[in-house]
């Protein structure tokens, strides 16, 4: 557990320097493809210069793993913490110093506060490195078997930090070459510390593993037992090491990035969870009638089924290590390409990783959705390979022709499923026969098009051309009329789960009074209905899956029906054993907690029910209608969507740079504003007035406080590219991007009113000219809120225009709220009178539209940064 803590403090220490140094690293591509010389003081192994012989094969690997160890670790661990805040400010200010000195012609015109900033981040960063790599040691000296490896990543990472440092100190000459060195510098630091927190993940998985395996024993132990007391004591033992497990499970379910493993992880903590009483209600039952078969087999289901979650956990654990193994080692093998029988055992293991990945993949394609997925792809591919020809694009086993058919037919295969299901009603059953038929039909007509057009007579190809393209969206539109029928048959018998639930416990109840009263002839009969039930539910369970959109619901789906089958006859084995001993309070309380499952389990399928049913409503795309008269969201700048979608992981993928990007300006932002705080502090208690009021007090201070509003509601829009937050929906994000204009629009009255308060000069026009820029941004912005938008593409495209457009007015904003600052100080203006509407403090505010409060907030201010009008989705106007 120490090591366990140890890794959490070293992840929270890297944050700072992985979130300020990824930027860094990414801008300096272009450069390093110029031949950027460096003069930093990096070991030699590092980089390499236009005069220097090309890299070994050694050198090659050892960089191709550094940058897949960036790619498969640091990238997932961009988490924002507070902390690292002021490491982030002073990152940015060293990028940005480059590009100021340059636009402005040279290194005069650059001011003494932002050199300073420049060699302070050489310290900052160095002194994180530090920090960082002492946790890494402590690491290392209690498991000896990474010791050297990790002595020798975080000696790598000190000497990058203190080469950092040294280049920031002498930024003076500030030229293209030590840039270069800076970047240079960085991104071995980043590779340095990337191999630190895979070893350290080492120490963790194998912690997790270890009590795995500590569980396993003590089940052993428990499963052999013969008397109580041995029983009591192994039971105690098997406690204290599941409640350890469940803990790492826990972290480790945090911390997995892929939402496949984090439902298997979720599934198979929930069995074991949900188990344990079950063990020891079926254990004792099975020690006190040890001649009772129905007892004995009731045990050894949930010792089986605990086997089975513990190995999944296993398997979740151990692939993730092994994913990452075999990339490495295939990018290992790639780059000593020269040896080819050295690198034969990493391809053989990349290609047995690849094989189980294929697997999963197969399994997911045992749904319709899945199967309809991949013959919609086939069929896409068509429009850039020949039908009759074998090609590469389509992994070259057999014809594009063949490929298309074979996978029709196994998508006709998994519906099925719905066709033979007792359940299916003879409308739905008959549409889904009849589109099978069409998909097969409009299929024929597609490949003899395809044929005429690999044909030698030209005429005919420009005929079977033209009709080429209509093939293709008539099977694409059928199979889309084929799915949304299944979800329509899916949807059917799903809503019907009430009924069917309370049915269960009638049924439930039926059995457990059948088995008191030891009535074996009404139980058997009462059990036939229970199984007829049971299957029932299993059906739903397996359409469910069929038409989950996304892993995490085919797997919740999958593991849901697993358990239903498992435990759901266990219910009635438990019932024999109380009939058969009815007397026993042991064998009650057994068939009560298995009662209790089956309850626990019935509420998982109306839970899976619910969320499938939800992600089939969003994936259909939001329907805008034409409005004639007047509705609530006329009035303000969006129109209201009737239904707000909400990204999936591939999206905020897409938009994860750019929200990153306005995090980094946000923090800066933020630390420009605490600085503004301790500068008027420290002149209030030096006597700048009296102590009375101090020109930069934040009571006082309208642009601090609308400079931190707007950066609490920026830090919002940031949570939501990474689906965290208060912002859920896309329309939250909308009105928050509408506040966030509105706000900007304030602090752009405060500071023209500020303005007039500053003498003429160099600052008043640097300052006039950042201002002039606000009210562009602004209304950019407001105008890509309004835009209404069709469709799921059309809805990210604009989501992806208003993180774009509100990091750009932050940046804007960062610079004005700067530049008033050194305005402030430098001729020592006072702010207290200053109003967003362009009034006095003392005015009564009628030009706040908002609802603004004393404090310059609007709306609801939440602990998110979040300022929503009417809650999720809400319309401004309301």
């Amino acid at each position: 557990m120490d090591a366990a803590r140890d890794f959490e403090s070293l992840q929270i220490k890297t944050k700072s320097i992985e979130q300020t140094l990824v930027p860094l690293v990414k801008q300096s591509r272009s450069e390093d493809g110029a031949g950027v010389s460096t003069s930093s003081g990096l070991p030699a192994s590092r980089g390499t210069h236009a005069h220097e012989a090309p890299p070994s094969a050694e050198t090659r690997a050892r960089s191709s793993l550094q940058l897949l160890s960036i790619r498969l670790v640091a990238a997932p661990e961009l988490q924002v913490t507070m902390a690292a805040v002021s490491h982030r400010h002073q990152i940015s200010t060293l990028i940005s110093h480059h590009n100021e000195c340059t636009s402005a012609g040279g290194l005069g015109v650059t001011s003494a506060r932002v050199l300073r900033a420049v060699a302070r981040v050489g310290q900052a960063v160095n002194l994180a490195v530090d920090r960082f790599v002492t946790v890494g040691e402590t690491i290392a000296d209690d498991n000896p078997e990474i010791r050297d490896d990790m002595y020798e990543s975080c000696k790598e990472a000190r000497a990058s930090g203190c080469s950092i440092e040294k280049l920031c100190q002498v930024a003076m000459t500030d030229s293209l070459t030590d840039r270069g060195s800076v970047v240079r510098a960085a991104r071995c630091l980043l590779g340095s510390v990337t191999r630190v927190l895979l070893l350290a993940d080492i120490v963790v998985v194998k912690q997790l593993l270890l009590a795995q395996d500590k569980v396993a024993r003590s089940l052993g132990r428990l499963e052999g037992v013969s008397n109580f007391t041995e029983f009591v004591k192994a039971f105690s033992q098997f406690g204290a090491e599941m409640v350890e497990l469940a803990h790492l499970t826990g972290d480790r379910h945090n911390d997995l990035k892929d939402e496949r493993r984090r439902a298997q992880m979720a599934a198979a903590r929930q069995v074991l969870e949900r188990s344990t009483m079950m063990l020891l209600t079926s254990s004792k039952t099975c020690l006190r009638h040890p001649e009772c078969l129905s007892a004995r087999e009731n045990r050894d289901t949930v010792f089986c089924q605990m086997r089975r979650a513990m190995d999944l956990i296993h398997y979740v654990v151990k692939d993730g290590v092994l994913d990452c193994a075999a990339q490495v080692s295939a990018a290992a093998a790639a780059a000593n390409s020269v040896d080819p029988l050295g690198s034969f055992q990493d391809h053989q293991t990349a290609a047995e990783i690849a094989h189980r990945s294929a697997e999963e993949d197969w399994d997911a394609s045992r749904t319709v959705v899945g199967a309809l997925r991949h013959f919609e792809s086939l069929i896409e591919l068509t429009r850039l390979t020949a039908i009759g020809s074998s090609s590469a694009v389509t992994g070259g086993v057999g014809t594009t022709r063949e490929r298309l058919a074979g996978s029709l037919e196994q998508a006709i295969e998994r519906c099925q499923d719905f066709t033979d299901s007792a359940y299916t009603s003879h409308e739905h059953r008959e549409n889904i026969l009849m589109l099978c038929d069409r998909a097969k039909m409009e299929l024929s007509q597609l490949l003899r098009n395809g044929l005429i057009l690999d044909g030698p007579q030209q005429s005919a190809q420009m005929d079977a051309n033209s009709d080429m393209e209509g093939s293709l969206q008539d099977v694409l539109r059928t199979t889309r009329e084929l799915r949304a029928q299944l979800q329509a048959t899916t949807h059917a018998q799903s809503a019907d789960l009430g009924s069917v639930a309370r049915a269960g416990v009638e049924l439930m109840s039926c059995v457990r009074n059948s088995a008191l009263a030891s009535d074996t002839e009404r139980l058997e009969e009462a059990s036939a209905k229970f199984s007829e039930h049971l299957e029932h539910v299993l059906e739903i369970c397996k359409m469910l899956r069929h038409v989950a959109s996304t892993d995490a619901l085919q797997v919740s789906a999958k593991y849901t029906e697993i358990n239903l089958r498992i435990y759901g006859p266990q219910v009635l084995t438990a019932a024999h054993t109380l009939a058969l001993h009815p007397t026993s309070k042991i064998a009650k309380e057994n068939l009560e907690v298995f009662a209790d499952m089956w309850h626990g389990l019935m509420s998982d399928v109306t839970t899976v029910s619910r969320d499938v049913s939800e992600a089939c409503r969003l994936r259909q795309g939001d329907k805008q209608v034409y409005m004639s008269l007047p509705r609530p969201g006329k009035h303000g700048t969006t129109s209201k969507a009737l239904k707000p979608s909400i990204l999936d992981s591939e999206e905020q993928a897409k938009i994860a740079k750019a929200g990153l990007e306005m995090k980094l300006i946000t923090s800066e932002m933020d630390a420009e504003t605490d600085r503004w705080q301790q500068e008027g502090a420290q002149l209030g208690n030096h006597g700048g007035q009296g102590g009375q009021g101090s020109a930069l007090e934040h009571e006082n201070n309208d642009i601090v406080k609308r400079a931190k509003n707007m950066s609490s509601m920026a830090f919002s829009m940031y949570q939501f590219t990474r689906g965290e937050g208060a912002l859920k929906t896309t329309q939250d994000l909308f009105t928050q991007a509408e506040y966030f204009a509105e706000e900007a629009n304030r602090l752009y009255k405060v500071v023209r009113q500020f303005s007039y308060q500053v003498p003429q000069g160099g600052p008043k026009k640097e300052l006039l000219a950042q201002l002039d820029g606000v009210p562009t941004h602004v209304q950019q912005l407001q105008f890509t809120v309004k835009i209404s938008t069709v469709g799921k593409a059309a809805t990210f495209n604009k989501v992806d225009a208003v993180i774009t457009q509100t990091k750009s007015l932050m940046n804007v904003i960062a610079k004005v709220v700067s530049t008033c600052f050194m305005c402030a100080t430098k001729y020592n203006l006072d702010f207290r009178g200053l109003d967003g509407s362009g009034n006095s403090r003392n005015s009564s505010g009628g030009g706040n539209t908002f609802g603004r409060d004393d404090d310059g907030g609007g709306g609801g201010g939440g602990a998110d940064g979040c300022k929503m009008g009417a809650g999720g989705g809400g319309d401004p106007s309301i």
